[in-house]
């Protein structure tokens, strides 16, 4: 059977972000992992989320969006005593977003924070099912803030490697959601950085954003933070507009990325990034030469680009086609 899904752990919540006027903000869905499923439905690979919503309005919107992609819920969970967390997001002149909070909860914690392990080993064997079909899990690191939720990554993923099953972690750092939590907040930064640097070692492929690399490794050169780390993982570093370096598949170099000056929202651009890289792995096979390789870099860049020329993450995705006629729009 050729293994061709890929699953996403994580949080969904709402990104609400500033309106250009400054005078109100629009929600949106996110959430890395969310964000990254959505995206590969778009471009046509079988996608299953894993995570824990509120049971509220704003958990019915993603269940409704999911459904509307075919996004596999099978292990999304649903929790009444916690809320779906609310992502204040402001935006400089360039279209960068920065996080400036959370929006407050009538509960003690948010969902995404209580991610059970009980309910996953209640369908135990269904995930073993979708294991044997599953060549990428996708995970970033916000969820270990929690030690609940963290728990249950662990146990997904020592299972997971049992049925091969491929590790992408995406580091997406973001101190916010360590200061504000029930949990963590106590973690000094050097002990949530050290944290976060031993769990890498899980990975067999490595995103980071160019600060991500600086800050975890203190290097910015993909072969020497794989070096650093027990899996040799491939490493890929994106750095906004700026060309991509990775080390994939034994073979290192950098990649130039398409440019636009219709920038509107850079909200969400890394994971449809990510989400393109491993749609090309998935639907191409593993590079095996620099062409290769700048192929699938190349796609994964204009899945960001056309993710950044409109509001909101989820929807600006582009769908397989759009992609392409870009690519070869770039190429006439």
């Amino acid at each position: 059977m050729k293994k061709k899904k890929v699953i996403c752990i994580g949080e969904a919540l709402i990104d609400r972000i500033r309106n250009k006027s400054n005078r109100g903000f629009t929600d949106f869905l996110g959430g890395a992992p969310a964000n990254v499923a959505c995206a590969l439905r778009k471009l046509k690979i079988d996608s299953i989320f894993i995570g824990s919503l509120g049971s509220d309005d704003y958990g019915k919107k993603f269940i409704t969006q999911f459904n509307e992609l075919d996004v596999n819920l099978d292990f999304l969970q649903l929790n009444s005593d916690s809320s779906t967390r609310v992502v204040n997001v402001d935006r400089d002149q360039f279209g960068d977003r920065f996080f400036s909070g959370f929006e407050e909860s009538f509960h003690s914690c948010f969902a995404d924070e209580v991610l059970s392990k009980k309910l996953i080993e209640k369908k135990f064997l269904n995930l073993e099912e979708s294991f044997l079909e599953t060549k990428y899990l996708v995970i970033g690191t916000i969820l270990l803030s929690s030690p609940i939720s963290a728990e249950t990554i662990f146990f997904i993923l020592e299972h997971a490697k049992k049925f091969e099953v491929k590790i992408v972690i995406d580091v997406n750092w973001r101190e916010a959601f360590w200061d504000h939590s029930s949990f963590s907040s106590g973690i000094t930064k050097a002990e949530r950085i050290d944290l976060i640097k031993k769990f890498l070692n899980h990975a067999n492929v490595l995103k980071l954003a160019k600060e991500e690399a600086t800050l975890f490794f203190n290097d910015e050169n993909p072969l020497l933070i794989s070096q650093q780390l027990s899996n040799r993982p491939d490493v890929v570093i994106t750095d906004g507009k700026n060309p991509v370096v990775w080390f994939i598949n034994g073979l290192q170099g950098m990649t130039e990325t398409p440019s636009s000056q219709k920038i509107v929202d850079t909200t969400g651009a890394g994971d449809a990034f990510l989400a393109g890289l491993i749609s090309k792995l998935i639907s191409n096979g593993y590079p095996s030469n620099v062409l290769e390789i700048e192929d699938c870099i190349k796609f994964a860049s204009v899945c960001g680009l056309l993710t950044c020329l409109g509001e909101g993450a989820i929807e600006q995705q582009p769908y397989y086609e759009k992609v392409n006629k870009f690519l070869g729009s770039l190429i006439s």
